[in-house]
């Protein structure tokens, strides 16, 4: 992608504008982001999709006071989910670029970010007056209106209290400083905390582009459940202790013991290639809802990828659905293609060695490559 150009998308600026004066730092409002916006699907597939079993569903209902919350997960049945004609209620769809070419091929449109930062394309279709009340999210999102109309009240908001008692985390005080109606092919983006509420006015669907952001503990544990099962017992080292003296105190840890251990830890932790494979394995990572269908297919013409294969890389390795791989020279080149590009043009795996030729046959068995 030339980042330089410019893009209707972003109002006309530039992604590399973009990511240095908006991107984590304030809102921008677009006119007509997508013209001629139109839902990607249906109200009726999309109430069929939250009433199967692998996608994450929720269903947001409001008391006409709006003192009230109250939230379910799917899926739903049809008859769960209430007539248009009820006031107040919100269904969220999470994931539709898994289960939607043409949603995948929104996200797409947001590489100007990278691919590691995506997250999905969530749905909130509701009924007149529906929203999920004031709040703030954690990541930097944008809110693409697909139908209808939505108001949108915003707020640089300090104080960040949550009402208590609520099964969403809505916003004890909000304080608005800013507010648009959006239509159709309108967008916003909001930067990570920054406070917003939306309301439908009549029936009305909006797409979240969400990016990730992982908490740095929860990452730091997941990333070193890797190390560690990669780690094993490489070493072959066992902890010996022929010089112990007898115990006096016999509770106590032997500092040769801790120190044994924080060696241990320490090689671990030093091999840079060890923590580089375990943040591409992370990061490529499907979601837990995702799954595969094994394929028949060769290599003789063009190759795209799965819309729910994630596919990275960095100076030394290949990653794919958790998966780590060593590539180098011309193997490394059109792997980085596929990655990037998502897609290989036919005759390209031509110049591949058979190492390589061989993965690609079994990404395709896997069902995580398609014969285009």
């Amino acid at each position: 992608m030339d980042t330089t150009q410019p893009l209707t998308l972003l109002g006309g600026i530039s992604p590399e504008r973009f990511m240095r004066q908006y991107w984590q730092k304030k809102p921008l409002l677009i006119r007509q982001a997508v013209p001629g916006m139109r839902p990607l699907l249906g109200r009726a597939a999309l109430f069929a999709l939250a009433g199967q079993d692998d996608v994450e569903s929720r269903l947001i209902t409001r008391a006409v006071s709006g003192s009230s919350w109250h939230l379910r997960h799917g899926p739903f049945a049809r008859t769960a989910i209430p007539k248009l004609s009820q006031a107040g209620w919100t269904l969220l769809v999470q994931g539709l670029d898994l289960h939607l070419d043409a949603a995948h091929a929104l996200l797409e449109q947001f590489a100007f970010v990278p691919r590691a930062r995506l997250d999905d394309v969530m749905v909130s279709f509701a009924s007149d007056g529906g929203g999920v009340g004031p709040h703030f999210d954690s990541y930097d999102v944008f809110l693409l209106q697909a139908q209808g109309q939505r108001r949108w009240r915003i707020g640089r908001q300090k104080d960040l209290t949550l009402q208590p008692g609520v099964p969403l985390k809505i916003l004890r005080d909000f304080q608005p400083e800013q507010e648009w109606v959006l239509d159709a092919g309108d967008m916003l983006y909001l930067p990570p905390r920054y406070a917003h509420d939306g309301l439908a006015q009549g029936e009305c669907m909006t797409y979240s582009i969400g990016f990730r952001a992982p908490a740095q503990g929860e990452w730091a544990q997941d990333l070193l459940q890797r190390l560690a099962d990669v780690a094993g017992d490489a070493t072959g080292a066992r902890y010996a202790d022929r010089s112990e003296p007898a115990a006096v105190y016999a509770a106590r840890i032997p500092p040769a013991l801790q120190e044994f251990a924080r060696s241990a830890l320490e090689k671990t932790l030093r091999d840079p290639q060890a923590l580089q494979r375990a943040l591409g394995e992370s990061l490529s990572e499907p979601k837990a809802n995702v799954f595969f269908e094994p394929t028949a297919s060769d290599l003789m013409g063009g190759l795209v990828l799965d819309r729910r294969t994630r596919m990275l890389y960095d100076g030394r390795h290949i990653f794919i659905n958790g998966e780590a791989y060593r590539a180098a020279g011309k193997d490394f080149s059109v792997l980085k293609s596929l990655a990037d590009q998502r897609r290989l043009a036919a005759g390209a795996s031509a110049r591949l060695s058979l190492e390589a030729v061989d993965l690609l046959q079994e990404w395709l068995e896997l069902g995580w490559l398609h014969a285009e």
